[in-house]
This record gives C-alpha cells, sequence and structure tokens, in this order.
C-alpha cells in the first residue's frame, strides 16, 4: 500500500493555517510572526540569531519579522551586557497575551483533529512522526 504522506499534510497544514489565521487577523498577526512569537515566548532572552537558526530563516527576514513585532510592540529589545553588539529578546506583555493565545488555539486545533483516535492512536501517531522527522524532545508550539 502506497501513502501519499505529503497530501495528509498539505490538508492539515492548509486546514491549520485558514484557522488560525482567521482566529489571529483581529490581532493583525500572520503565522509568519506567530512562529517567533512562539520561540521567544519559550525562550526569554534569546538573541535574534537564535531565532533565525531554530525557524530556519534567513537573516533579513529575521531582521524585518523582529522590526514588526517590535513596532507593534509585540517584543522588546535589549543590549546584552554581555555583548554589547548583540540583543536579547523578550515579549511585552501584549506580545505574552498573543502567545498565550496562540497556545489557545493551538491546542483546540490539536484536539479537535486528534478527538477521532484513541489516547493509544494518538501516542502511536506522535511516536510515528517522530520517527519520520526524526525530532524528539522540547514540544516546540505546545
Amino acid at each position: 500500500m502506497k501513502i501519499n504522506l505529503a497530501y495528509f499534510i498539505s490538508v492539515l497544514r492548509k486546514n491549520f493555517v485558514s484557522d488560525c489565521s482567521r482566529k489571529l487577523q483581529q490581532d493583525h498577526v500572520t503565522l509568519g510572526l506567530l512562529y517567533p512569537i512562539l520561540y521567544i515566548g519559550k525562550h526569554p532572552d534569546c538573541s535574534p540569531k537564535e531565532v533565525m537558526q531554530s525557524l530556519n530563516m534567513d537573516w533579513g527576514f529575521t531582521q524585518r519579522t523582529l522590526d514588526k513585532l517590535a513596532a507593534d510592540n509585540l517584543i522588546s529589545r535589549e543590549k546584552n551586557p554581555k555583548d554589547r553588539r548583540c540583543y536579547r529578546l523578550n515579549l511585552t506583555a501584549d506580545g505574552y497575551r498573543l502567545f498565550q493565545k496562540s497556545h489557545e488555539l493551538i491546542n483546540a486545533w490539536n484536539e479537535q483533529k486528534l478527538a477521532v483516535l484513541t489516547p493509544d492512536e494518538q501516542l502511536q501517531l506522535k511516536n510515528l512522526l517522530e520517527k519520520i522527522v526524526q525530532v524528539k524532545g522540547e514540544e516546540f508550539y505546545v
């Protein structure tokens, strides 16, 4: 039996993007801005370079994204006292509110999609997906 994994991933991604984008629209945030917020929220005092590497972004896009988040008062950038050439990134109160809302959205979406599976099937799916992407450890989004 041949499985078209790309098809299932595409359908799930399209559904996730559509659902989250619609709910985040009132906050004027796109998914492209949301992922750095999630990363910074999970890694306070991180550097722009850490955001860039972890999210697999290029330097220019990272800087434009961080500029937009700072202009929208969602993150703060402070000089790193250990290295004045670098910045430490943190969420502002508005950024933290959006961070929490994002987790609620993602958790609700996950629960909705996984509700058709038993707890054993959910664990099996998680293990199989980890095996496919060969990543274990910290769950980035939730």
